[in-house]
């Protein structure tokens, strides 16, 4: 059953398709790769798809798509084909019963039809004497049935599974990440090949899988360490090629805990549509137990390939930081040429509003696009970053609260009456106005201009407030402070003036533009009311737009 080996390095992935594309995975698709290529090798995408229950096309399609998103191309496997099929193991289940089979034929391996509570009792024997837990489970004293009995066995309906018989002698080996490894036959347990329903283990369609596939190298998670020496074995006994083995350190989160949902998203899937830069994840997901440079962090694929090998991994896990990835995908947000970023800022302005730009409004994001990129970190960012030059504002509730007290209606007033004065409208006149108003007004930069900023864009982080300005229709600027200021002095006078719930109702009612609705109007009020007795400030716009609807967006 051995396979003649080819020079080349051949290197496999072999993703379960049972939830989606794991980072885990991805790295290690990405260490079998850059080894691949550095090597001028093979390699192969397999899907190992035997849990027939829980498997999902679906998620083979996540691979496939996960993986080209990334630039991880393939030689063989799904979807490309090559010499070996469909490179599924569910089209497989007839190469592996034989396999298992001819293993029985030849003494090494035995069919068990010992009962679940016999095998339990072995187990917990073994825990009573500290022992491992497969320690007894072995092949019967009386060698079990012959093959033909067994399958007469089987036939008849008896459930019985298909064990490996270990020759009881310690396991090494040298792994490229962690040197020399032993396992003493103790350890190494007759392990299941075929279960009772005639599906393969990972065991046996892994091992098969490689040596038909003439896998020279296997690098894989340590957590997957321990199969290792019952896949030597197995593979000695079918006569193949013992591949070279590098276990790959584990993923953990920046507090030291094995990564899970805690430490953020897990599948590929979740950065893909997060707005994160497929450069930018393949280069920090080098990262994960290998270095290029200590000094050098950010290096493209190519340099990647030319320095990488297995021996340089890391043996301790490797740290996975959502905050240092979304940081390293703001360098390459920043690096991308003004061109492809203003492309890809379009695409993000529609995606937020639903709708295509017309030509008006794609200036306009033109000319604001360059200092979008310097700020935002994700692509995601982009559209609500500029929703404010294509819509009406939607005030973040933290910001209103934040600025919208004190001298802002004050500067608000002198800001739009200055505004209003322009000959030009350029974000040169628009600063040099704005500076001479805070100066008139004895303002700071933070209490004169931040109040405009939120009545503006909505928010107290947006892009610089003298050409976020100059990119907004005059009227349409002038509007929105005045709004923002009107909002202010209204709810201001109401609550100065003392007013019962139903006078303000009733003034309410008389807004201009405002829908009314008397059960809302009346708990808002009332909110307001004690807000400002408790705090001194008025409650946020936010909160009036979404239970009183009092400011209508502009």
């Amino acid at each position: 059953m051995s396979a003649e080996r080819t020079g080349a390095v051949r290197l496999r992935i072999a993703p379960s398709p049972t939830g989606h594309l794991h980072i885990g995975n991805v790295r290690a698709a990405l260490f079998n790769w850059l080894y691949a290529r550095r090597r001028g090798g093979v390699f192969i995408v397999r899907i190992d798809d035997t849990d027939q229950a829980r498997s999902d096309d679906r998620y083979i399609d996540d691979v496939i798509e996960g993986f080209r998103w990334l630039g991880l191309d393939w030689d063989e496997g799904v979807e490309v084909g090559g010499p070996h099929g469909a490179y599924r193991q569910s089209g497989r289940f007839g190469r592996y019963r034989e396999a298992a089979e001819s293993l029985v034929e030849g003494g090494r391996a035995y069919y068990d039809f010992r009962p679940a509570e016999e095998l339990d009792e072995l187990r917990r024997r073994a825990q009573s004497e500290r022992k491992p837990p497969g320690y007894y489970i072995r092949r019967p004293p009386s060698g079990g049935p012959g093959p033909e009995e067994a399958r007469r066995r089987a036939e008849a309906g008896e459930s019985g599974v298909i064990r490996f018989s270990t020759p009881g002698r310690a396991v090494e080996f040298t792994d490229l990440v962690r040197g020399k490894v032993r396992f003493e036959p103790d350890v190494i347990d007759d392990f299941v090949m075929l279960r009772s329903d005639g599906t393969p283990t990972y065991h046996l369609a892994s091992t098969v899988d490689d040596i038909d596939y003439q896998i020279t190298h296997v690098a894989r998670g340590e957590d997957l360490l321990s199969s290792t020496p019952k896949h030597i074995l197995l593979t000695e006994a079918l006569g193949g090629e013992r591949p070279v083995y590098a276990h790959l350190p584990l993923l953990f989160g920046p507090d030291g805990r094995k990564l899970s949902k805690r430490h953020g998203d897990t599948s590929l899937r979740a950065y893909r549509e997060g707005g994160y830069l497929a450069p930018a994840v393949f280069n920090y997901m080098s990262l994960l137990g290998w270095s290029l440079d200590p000094d050098n962090e950010i290096f493209g694929r190519e340099e990647a390939v030319a320095a990488f090998d297995l021996s340089d991994v890391q043996k301790s896990p490797a740290v996975f930081d959502a905050e240092k990835l979304s940081w390293m995908n703001g360098v390459y947000m920043r690096a991308m040429p003004s061109g492809e970023f203003l492309d890809t800022a379009v695409e993000c302005a529609e995606q937020d509003l639903g709708r295509a730009l017309d030509e008006d409004e794609r200036r306009r994001l033109a000319g604001l696009a360059p200092l979008v990129q310097e700020r935002v970190k994700l692509t995601t960012e982009i559209g609500p970053a500029a929703r404010f030059l294509f819509t009406g504002v939607s005030y973040e509730e933290k910001a209103w609260r934040k600025v919208m007290k004190g001298d802002a209606e004050r500067a608000l007033a002198a800001a739009r009456e200055a505004l209003a004065a322009l000959d030009d409208w350029t974000t040169s006149e628009i600063e040099q106005a704005l500076r001479a108003m805070l100066a008139a007004e004895s303002l700071t930069a933070r209490k004169g201009l931040q109040p405009i900023r939120v009545a503006v864009t909505g928010s107290n982080v947006s892009p610089p407030l003298f050409e976020s300005l100059a990119a907004l229709p005059r009227d349409a600027a002038l509007d929105r402070i005045a709004a923002a200021s009107e909002g202010i002095e209204k709810l201001d006078d109401w609550i100065a003036a003392g007013l019962s719930r139903s006078d303000m109702l009733r003034e309410m009612g008389e807004v201009e533009r405002i829908p009314f609705d008397p059960g809302k109007a009346a708990e808002a009020a009332a909110a307001a009311s004690r807000a400002v007795k408790r705090t001194g400030y008025l409650p946020p716009v936010e909160e009036v737009l979404e239970r009183l609807a009092a400011l209508p967006p502009i």
